[in-house]
């Protein structure tokens, strides 16, 4: 019986995918006809850490945006740069209310993380890390809404002038890692680079990066999505255990 029901999905989920290769060779709108006709709905919330709304950060968002939207998958870019996010404070406050007590962004991000399936970060480069808005606003969401970050998939982006991108990918990576979120590549770290978002367009290796990215990030949120419909959830983590270094 088992085998029975294991084959019957196979065949069903093969059925899913054969039209979705066929509809990838015809249009991007048949696409997402064929995702909402099944239930399919996705939409990926992407953050532009940089000061400037559509600078060379927002440029490289855009163009994982598009790859996104032409696997029928809705986006959102979000600017949270540009005001000052401050800090997490330790207040505890959010244990309380249920979001951050210093409101702003984080809460408005944390309502909106609730619909989404997917998240990127994105941030200029500031001093080889990313910039101070953007680290206080991952570090305030982290905390007081980590619970609708849990298990969606993640992606990265850092812009440039010159250097300092490593760097600043290793703090970005650092949420992700906290909240079982898988994080999503490409064929090489996911940086571009430029002054003005006119340099950024001329980077041809960076947004073939970003654009992998997305087409990955498609790939791996419909898996997810077809799992879910034949009753594949995620694993439940163990209960945590701290281990302190000083007894």
């Amino acid at each position: 019986m088992k085998r029975l029901w294991y084959n019957f999905m196979w065949n069903k989920n093969r059925m899913y995918i054969t039209e979705l290769l066929f509809l990838k060779k015809v249009k991007n709108r048949d696409i997402k006809e064929f995702m909402e006709r099944n239930g399919l709905f996705m939409k990926v919330l992407m953050f532009n850490g940089s000061p400037k709304a559509k600078g060379c950060t927002y440029t490289a968002l855009e163009e994982m945006a598009m790859v996104l939207n032409e696997e029928g998958i809705d986006t959102e870019i979000m600017h949270i740069g540009a005001q000052p996010q401050g800090s997490c404070m330790g207040c505890g406050g959010c244990s309380e209310t249920g979001e951050c007590i210093y409101g702003g962004a984080v809460v408005e991000a944390a309502k909106k993380l609730q619909e989404a399936d997917g998240v990127v970060f994105g941030s200029p480069v500031h001093y080889a890390s990313v910039s101070g808005n953007l680290m206080g606003f991952m570090h305030r969401l982290s905390w007081s809404a980590g619970k609708y970050l849990k298990y969606k998939p993640a992606a990265m982006v850092v812009s440039a002038r010159r250097a300092g991108t490593t760097s600043a990918l290793d703090e970005i990576a650092k949420i992700p890692e906290f909240h079982h979120m898988p994080l999503i590549n490409g064929n090489y770290w996911p940086m571009v680079h430029g002054s003005t978002p006119e340099d950024v367009k001329k980077d041809e290796e960076g947004l073939q990066i970003v654009r992998n990215i997305a087409r990955n990030m498609a790939w791996i949120l419909k898996c997810i999505e077809l799992g879910k419909k034949n009753g594949m959830e995620h694993p439940e983590p163990e209960t945590p255990v701290r281990t302190n270094f000083i007894r």
